[in-house]
C-alpha cells in the first residue's frame, strides 16, 4: 500500500544491490486501468540517477550528505515484466508486481539485472508501451508509450543499510524477515541492531577477553581441568544463535503498489490520470 512506500520515503528509502542481484522491498506494483481490453502491451521500468551527486550517510547526524561528484554512469538497462506483451484486459484484471526485479552494483552483470552504483539516489521510472499492429507503427512511437514517476519510490542504492530505522522498518514489514522479528533485538547481527554501527562482528563480541572460556557445564578451563567439547551435532556455546540457524535478510518481499491510468493507444488517444499510490479498498487494511 501507498502507505509504506511513503514511511520509508520520510526516512530515505535505501534499496541492498550486491553483485548477485537483490530484489527491491517493498517491491513495486502497479494497478491498471483504461486499456483496450484487446490490446497489446509491454510494461517495463528503468532507473535514473535524481542527480550528479555521490553520498554519505553521517551516523553521527542520522543523515545523507553528500560526498562529491557521482561515478562514471553505469550502463543503462531496462526490466521488461515477464508477462509482456499481453492483452490489455489480462493486466488490468489484478495488480502487476515488478518482483522479478533486481538490483546489482556489478559492472559485468550478464544476468539483465539492473546496474547501479551504490551511494546513489535513483528514480524507478514505469513505462506503458502499446504494441502497435500498424506496418508503420515506428511513425506513431511518441504516442504508444506512456511514462509514469511515482516520487515516493525513489531510493539510496546501498551495499549495506546505513540508517538503522530503515533496517527495523524493512524487518517489521518485510514478510521475508520473520526470522529477525521472532528473535531478540539482541540476538540480531551487529549492523542490524538500532544505532549500532558496523564495527566489531557479534561473533567476536561474544567473546570475553578477560575471563577464561567457560565449559558448557560451568567449569573453567585450566590447569590440571578436563575441556569438555561439544558432542556432535550439539550446539556451540560461545557461537551465537543466530549463527547457527540462518535468518532470511530484510531484502526481498512484495508489499506496496501504485495505481495508474493508461490510455488504449498511447497519451494523444485519451487523458491519462496518475492516481494515487494504493491498493483498492477491498484490499487495504
Amino acid at each position: 500500500m501507498k502507505a509504506l512506500w511513503d514511511e520509508f520515503n520520510q526516512l530515505g528509502t535505501e534499496m541492498i544491490v550486491t553483485k548477485a542481484g537483490r530484489r527491491m522491498f517493498p517491491t513495486f506494483q502497479v494497478k491498471l486501468f483504461g486499456m483496450d481490453p484487446m490490446a497489446d502491451y509491454m510494461l517495463l521500468m528503468d532507473f535514473v540517477p535524481v542527480d550528479d551527486k555521490r553520498y554519505r550517510y553521517a551516523f553521527h547526524s542520522s543523515s545523507w550528505l553528500v560526498a562529491g561528484k557521482a561515478d562514471p554512469a553505469t550502463p543503462g538497462r531496462v526490466h521488461y515484466h515477464p508477462d509482456s506483451p499481453a492483452k490489455g484486459a489480462q493486466w488490468m484484471k489484478q495488480i502487476v508486481s515488478f518482483d522479478k526485479l533486481k538490483l546489482t552494483n556489478n559492472l559485468l552483470d550478464d544476468n539483465g539485472h539492473i546496474i547501479l552504483n551504490s551511494m546513489h539516489r535513483y528514480q524507478p521510472r514505469f513505462h506503458v508501451v502499446y504494441v502497435d499492429p500498424r506496418k508503420d507503427s515506428e511513425k506513431y512511437a511518441e504516442e504508444n508509450f506512456k511514462t509514469f514517476v511515482f516520487e515516493e519510490t525513489r531510493f539510496t542504492a546501498v551495499t549495506a543499510y546505513q540508517n538503522h530505522r530503515i533496517t527495523q522498518l524493512k524487518i517489521a514489514s518485510n514478510p521475508f524477515a520473520k526470522g529477525f522479528r521472532d528473535c531478540d533485538p539482541e540476538d540480531w547481527p551487529r549492523n542490524h541492531r538500532p544505532g549500532a554501527l558496523p564495527i566489531m562482528s557479534a561473533f567476536a563480541r561474544s567473546r570475553n577477553p578477560v575471563a577464561s572460556p567457560t565449559q558448557p557445564n560451568g567449569a573453567e578451563k585450566g590447569p590440571g581441568k578436563t575441556s569438555q567439547r561439544p558432542g556432535p551435532g550439539a550446539p556451540d556455546p560461545s557461537v551465537p544463535k543466530f549463527f547457527e540457524e540462518p535468518r532470511c535478510p530484510p531484502c526481498e518481499g512484495v508489499v506496496s503498489g501504485c495505481h495508474a491510468s493508461v490510455p488504449p493507444q498511447g497519451a494523444s488517444s485519451q487523458k491519462t490520470e496518475i492516481l494515487s499510490c494504493a491498493y483498492p479498498e477491498s484490499n487495504q487494511g
